[in-house]
């Protein structure tokens, strides 16, 4: 590959790993949705101008997190949905996901700071269908971060 040419890396080679939940498929998501965030601003009119309103910047929100995959049984990352919800006793973790080249290798990853289960839905059962269950985790959070690999 020459200096001039550039390939944007691919979007769906990943890892997911999740803070203190363990398991041989813990981390095989089909779909990561969530990494963004927008910056909205406060309007602020100053005195004695009238040409223009100053914009002045809030905090980012940023929204959920939701994780689709092929639902798995006894798996402890659903078990610490139910106790986080049915407890009403939030943990809080850190949730890692790292994008891969098309040899497996790492490209870039990014942090989920302070990550807590906010929802969770199956997909709908019907007999006419020949699909797998998905299970949709949804996570809100505090922030995102991109990481050194």
């Amino acid at each position: 590959m020459d200096e001039f040419s550039y390939y944007p890396p691919v979007a769906f080679k990943f890892l997911v790993a999740i803070d203190d939940v363990h398991g041989v498929k813990e981390g095989n998501f089909q779909e990561v949705a969530g990494l963004s965030f927008k910056l909205e601003t406060e309007d602020i009119q100053e005195g004695g101008e009238n040409r223009f309103i100053r914009k002045f910047p809030k905090p980012p929100k940023f929204p959920n997190l939701v994780l689709k995959r092929g639902m798995l049984i006894n798996s402890p990352l659903v078990d610490w949905f139910y106790t986080c919800i049915g407890n009403f006793k939030f943990s809080p973790r850190t949730i890692l996901i790292i994008l891969l080249n098309q040899s497996q290798q790492p490209v870039m990853g990014w942090n989920v700071i302070n990550a807590m289960p906010v929802g969770l839905s199956l997909s709908d059962l019907k007999s006419e269908e020949n699909k797998i269950m998905i299970e949709t985790l949804e996570l809100a959070y505090d922030y995102f971060e991109e990481i050194d690999l």
